[in-house]
C-alpha cells in the first residue's frame, strides 16, 4: 500500500529535438509517445509507458517527478496526509500526460513538485514475460542502454523538513544522511522506499533545483562502457568513473544538450525495513561523494538545473 517506486521524471529542455536524440541514440531509450510539446521515453527494461518525459522549455531544469503508488485509493489517503502535513495539494486530470490517469500533484517544502500516480499505459518489454530471455536482443540495443530510471537527487534549504515530509507523510526510510560536524544541522539525506540505496535524495543548496537524474546499470564494466560512449560522442563528462562511499555505488556524471546533469548509476547496497541510518560528517562529504578522490569538485555543487 502506498509508494511503489519512483516512477518518471519530467525534465525542461530547450531544444526538443536534440535532446530526443541524445536521450534515445546515446542514453539508449525508446520513444514512445508525442504530445504537444513534450516527447515520452523508456527504458528497454520498464514495463510502463514511460520514465522519462521530455518538455520543451526556455530553460532547463526538472519540472516534477513522480512515484507510481499501488492502489488508486492511495492517491485519496496519501493526499490527506500531505495536507496534514501543511504541503500544498492539486488534482491532475486524467489524459493530462499521454498514458495516465489522474495524478496527486505536491510542492514540497524545498519548492520541487511530486506526483503521485497509480493508471498508467503497460508497454512491458521486449522480453515479455512468459519464459523470457535476460536482454533483448543485442543489436536492439543502443548507447549506455540503462535498464531503468534509478533515482534523483535536489537541492533544497530545508532538508530536515523535507526528509520529515518524506517519513512521516509517504513512509520513506532515511538511508544516509549528511550532518554538520557539531551534529546541529542536516545538510543531506539519502530516502528509500523500494531496497534500494535511495529513490531520491536532497542536499542542502537553492531550492526546486535538479542535480542530477540517475539510469541503472548492471556494474562497473557498464559504467566504463558508458563514459567510452560518452567520449566517443563528445558529451560532456563531468566526473569519470568512480565510486560513492554513500551507497557504495559506482558512478559517471555527465550532462544532457541542455545541462541537466545524468548518471549512469551500478550497484550499491540493498535496504530493507530495518536498515540503520547511516552518517557522515561533513568533513567527510567528500569522501562520501567521490570515495576515490576523497574531494568535493566546484562544478559538482555549482552546475544545478
Amino acid at each position: 500500500m502506498g509508494v511503489i517506486r519512483l516512477g518518471r521524471v519530467e525534465l525542461r529542455v530547450m531544444d526538443l529535438e536534440r535532446s530526443v536524440d541524445y536521450y534515445t541514440r546515446i542514453i539508449g531509450l525508446e520513444e514512445t509517445g508525442r504530445s504537444e510539446g513534450r516527447v515520452y521515453l523508456k527504458a528497454w527494461d520498464e514495463y510502463d509507458h514511460h520514465s522519462i518525459i521530455l518538455q520543451q522549455a526556455d530553460s532547463a531544469g526538472m519540472d516534477h517527478f513522480g512515484f507510481k503508488v499501488e492502489r488508486l485509493e492511495d492517491l485519496d489517503e496519501l493526499e490527506k496526509k500531505a495536507e496534514y502535513f501543511g504541503v500544498f495539494t492539486n488534482r491532475i486530470s486524467y489524459g493530462t500526460r499521454l498514458g495516465e490517469g489522474q495524478a496527486v500533484r505536491l510542492e514540497l517544502p524545498t519548492g520541487h513538485f511530486v506526483e503521485l500516480y497509480h493508471e498508467i499505459e503497460h508497454l512491458g518489454t521486449p522480453m515479455g514475460t512468459l519464459n523470457p530471455h535476460p536482454f533483448p536482443e543485442p543489436e536492439t540495443l543502443r548507447g549506455i542502454a540503462p535498464h531503468r530510471l534509478d533515482h534523483v537527487l535536489l537541492t533544497g534549504d530545508d532538508v530536515e523538513t523535507v526528509t520529515r515530509f518524506f517519513i512521516e507523510a509517504l513512509d520513506f526510510r532515511q538511508s544516509e544522511k549528511i550532518m554538520t560536524v557539531d551534529g546541529e544541522m542536516m545538510i543531506g539525506s539519502f530516502l528509500f522506499k523500494t531496497n534500494t540505496a535511495h529513490d531520491v535524495a536532497f542536499i542542502k543548496g537553492p531550492d526546486a533545483k535538479l542535480h542530477h537524474a540517475a539510469f541503472f546499470v548492471d556494474n562497473w564494466y557498464d559504467v566504463l562502457k558508458a563514459a567510452d560512449i560518452l567520449t566517443r560522442n563528445e558529451v560532456p563528462i563531468e566526473v569519470t568513473p568512480t565510486r560513492h562511499g554513500i551507497s557504495r555505488g559506482e558512478t559517471v556524471y555527465f550532462f544532457d544538450p541542455s545541462g541537466n546533469r545524468n548518471e549512469a548509476f551500478a550497484n550499491g547496497y540493498m535496504t530493507y525495513a530495518d536498515f540503520p541510518t547511516i552518517t557522515w560528517t561533513e568533513d567527510k562529504i567528500g569522501q562520501g561523494i567521490f570515495y576515490h578522490r576523497r574531494a568535493l569538485i566546484e562544478s559538482f555543487q555549482k552546475a544545478l538545473t
